[in-house]
Parts: structure tokens; C-alpha cells; sequence
């Protein structure tokens, strides 16, 4: 199982309303990719945090993982969100497996 973390600085014009409607765009449309088994996303609580914003995947594997990123939702996701709102982002991925192998994720 692989979790996939994404952590996001926003664009200067990113207001607290428009941080509320990223949130629920992103669920909305990143539920609809059949590989996408579970999705968290959520805003800082302690404004001296560097990232205000997160996008937490969780996926059975790597393979998994690279079929979401080529849907179309994910697609429209980074163009209608991420795009026009973020200016830096720092993503990766963790097997959440014991004992298992990183390897084979």
C-alpha cells in the first residue's frame, strides 16, 4: 500500500475561501480515478508551518500510483487547482507495509 504525500505552497492571490473550494474541488475529483483508494486533504493549523495546504493519496501500489497520475481527473486536477493556484509543491511516497520490501510497492 502506498501513500503519497503532496505539500503545497499557494500563490500570493490565494484567499482562505478559495483555499475551502480547492479542498473540495480536489476530493471531488480525484475520487472519480478508480485507483485512488482513499484521499485526505487539509490546510494548516499553525501559520508558521512552511506548507499551508496537503494532498494525501493512498494507492496499492507504484504501478497504481502512475495510472492515477496519467487519468484525465488527475489532469484536470493539476490544471483547474494546482495550476493557477500553487507556487511550490514537495511530493513522495511511502510503502505502508512492515516488512515489506520498498522494492516491490
Amino acid at each position: 500500500m502506498i501513500a503519497y504525500l503532496s505539500l503545497f505552497q499557494l500563490k500570493p492571490q490565494v484567499t482562505e475561501e478559495k483555499l475551502e473550494q480547492m479542498m473540495a474541488q480536489t476530493r471531488v475529483t480525484l475520487l472519480r480515478i478508480p485507483e485512488v483508494l482513499t484521499i485526505k486533504t487539509g490546510k494548516r493549523v499553525n501559520p508558521s508551518d512552511p506548507y499551508p495546504w496537503f494532498v494525501y493519496l493512498e494507492v496499492e501500489s507504484m504501478d497504481k500510483l502512475a495510472i492515477c497520475q496519467d487519468d484525465p481527473h488527475y489532469f484536470k486536477f493539476r490544471e483547474e487547482v494546482l495550476k493557477p493556484n500553487i507556487s511550490e509543491q514537495e511530493s513522495t511516497a511511502f510503502e505502508m507495509e512492515p516488512r515489506k520490501d520498498v522494492k516491490y510497492s
